[in-house]
């Protein structure tokens, strides 16, 4: 019988992964299984891992080799493996490749290593309205306009479709990358941003072209937008979560490249222009006058002949946009996030529809090198007063986190903060979700708010004088989570949250990892109350930055 006491993994025949933290191989072990595995908790001494089909789907698109899933797991398991969990493995990472979408002189044709394999996909019922003639044993035409919704029946089936069937060119685009910036600036892509982009595009511009590349917030995920931009040549559209990450967007195409201002335009509610390089958001193509209305915006999908659509933030991609995207299965697209970890449980139809994960690095590594900073998290634990205690007492199960969240008793802990900090220069982001709550610290430490209501302009004045030193605490609701470029910012004091939203916490930390002078640190501040739904659903927020490999310090006030 198996026995290895130093090494820290237990794998189970459910295919659950139980990771001791304790002991010295804890590390490299952990960052073995990220490349193929789902943390699911991260209690102190034990870290729960599980093997899905979509984790193992990824790491096979990615190249990695069955061989080396089983490898790693043999390598640091404590125990014997269960008999059933490699063969598993084997049979689920073997579908990644069985099923290839090829282009056809009659359309496309979805191709199949065996007979039976596409005996059964048409006996789907799904499929049934998506298919056209079966040409062979292995072989069944596809109308190309059913080729998203293709992919995505047979994802959420266990059969991963390999799509490779080509692209429509787009228009043509001039654009160079710029040796410096328009202020004279030099600057070059890093070494893992090249790698990013050579992984989109794979073995060659005419054949790559679909997929996600996951990169730490503060990594330079626009700049990777931007050389695959480049290296494409084509007409490109680039859809935001907001308009302060669009003009982001926008000013840095124009800073980096050979585009003009001329060239590089909005589609929002204040201008609707289209132009070489279009840039709209989520919001305004997902705009419609009621809910049973059609989507007054979608057009702007087929109006123009684009070559690439890129999905900025792509894990927020709306539901209703999955729609559309099906039917862009022949343009190319690159979706970026810092994280693939969806609220709504929708992974699957990003991997089906925008692609497979290309690219990946873990937090750490980038940390190490020096490329994001060194961050410290820290979450404070509060009592509740009297009053709020009763509150939450009598309180049902939704008011009880409110009131967990807006307890008062937060606020001594946060002035506490912003004097340390200030007296060390720093510059503080306030975080919260309830804007009752952060409408009562703005007033209390007379700091100012932006948040939904805030008018665009008075938000990017804000964003402005806090990036020119003139603010240097900005209280900031929940639009503040995505794309907005502070990189002076290195404290975060998180007052509230979204239930226990891992991508919150991961966008929220990734506020203040833009590298900085000096030592490239930053603090990252949780407060909760303690002994309280908000506390579990704390735990529930870390995950995901446990899984990179950041810890909590806990301290009790």
């Amino acid at each position: 019988m198996r026995y290895v006491p130093e090494n820290p993994l237990i794998v189970q025949s459910d295919h659950t992964l139980l990771l001791e933290t304790m002991g010295p191989n804890f590390r490299p072990a952990r960052d073995a299984l990220v490349r193929f595995a789902e943390l699911v908790k991260s209690p102190d001494y034990v870290h729960t891992y599980r093997v899905t089909p979509l984790s193992l789907w990824n790491a096979a698109s990615a190249g990695m080799k069955v061989e080396e899933v089983l490898a790693e797991l043999e390598k640091w398991a404590k125990y014997e493996i269960p008999p059933n969990v490699p063969v598993s493995i084997r049979q689920t990472m073997g579908r990644w490749g069985r099923l290839k979408l090829v282009a056809d002189p009659r359309g496309l044709r979805l191709d199949g290593d065996e007979a039976v394999l596409i005996t059964e996909v048409c006996s789907l019922k799904p499929m049934q309205n998506l298919l056209g003639k079966r040409i062979s044993d292995t072989s069944v035409l596809i109308d190309p306009g059913n080729r998203g919704e293709v992919k995505q029946v047979l994802a959420h089936a266990g059969h991963p479709v390999e799509d490779l069937a080509g692209y429509r060119d787009g228009a043509a685009l001039d654009v160079q990358m710029l040796h410096e910036t328009k202020h004279g600036q030099p600057w070059g892509l890093r070494e893992y941003q090249k790698d990013a982009v050579d992984a989109f595009f794979g073995d060659s511009v005419a054949q790559g072209g679909n997929g996600v590349v996951v990169l730490p917030c503060g990594a330079g995920k626009t700049i990777v937008g931007i050389s695959a931009i480049v290296r494409l040549g084509m007409k490109t559209l680039i859809l935001c979560t907001n308009v302060t990450a669009l003009r982001q967007w926008r000013a840095e195409l124009i800073e980096r490249t050979t585009l003009t201002e001329a060239e590089v335009t909005e589609y929002s509610g204040e201008t609707k222009d289209i132009k070489a390089v279009t840039l709209s958001t989520y919001q305004m193509l997902t705009f419609r006058k009621s809910r049973n209305d059609e989507f007054v915006h979608f057009g702007l999908f087929d109006r123009e002949n684009w070559g690439l659509v890129i999905y900025d933030e792509v894990h927020l991609l709306p539901a209703p946009i999955f729609r559309a995207v099906a039917h862009l299965q022949a343009r190319r697209r690159l979706g970026l996030t810092a994280t693939l970890v969806r609220e709504d449980g929708k992974e699957t139809d990003v991997f089906a529809l925008i692609g497979a994960k290309r690219y990946d690095v873990p937090w750490k590594d980038l940390e190490h090198q020096g490329w994001i900073a060194a961050a410290v998290c820290t979450e404070i634990r509060v009592e509740f007063g009297d009053e709020d205690r009763m509150r939450y007492a009598v309180a049902d199960d939704r008011e009880k986190f409110r009131v967990a969240s807006t307890n008062a008793r937060k606020l001594p802990v946060i002035e506490e903060l912003l004097a340390k900090h200030a007296a060390e220069g720093d510059r503080i982001l306030i975080l919260g979700m309830y804007v009752e709550q952060l409408e009562w610290l703005s007033r209390k430490l007379g700091y100012p708010l932006i948040e939904g209501k805030t008018p665009q302009r008075r938000r990017d004045e804000l964003y402005d004088s806090f990036r020119h030193g003139h603010e240097r605490v900005l209280v900031i609701s929940k639009v503040g989570n995505f794309s907005v470029d502070l990189p002076d910012a290195n404290v975060a004091i998180q007052v509230s949250g979204t239930w226990g939203s891992r991508q919150e916490e991961a966008q929220r930390l990734g506020r203040i990892l833009r590298p900085k002078g000096g030592e490239n640190k930053a603090s990252f501040y949780s407060i909760v109350t303690r002994d309280t739904v908000e506390q579990t659903f704390g735990e529930k927020r870390q995950l995901f930055l446990t899984e990179q490999g950041y810890a909590y310090r806990i301290e009790t006030r």
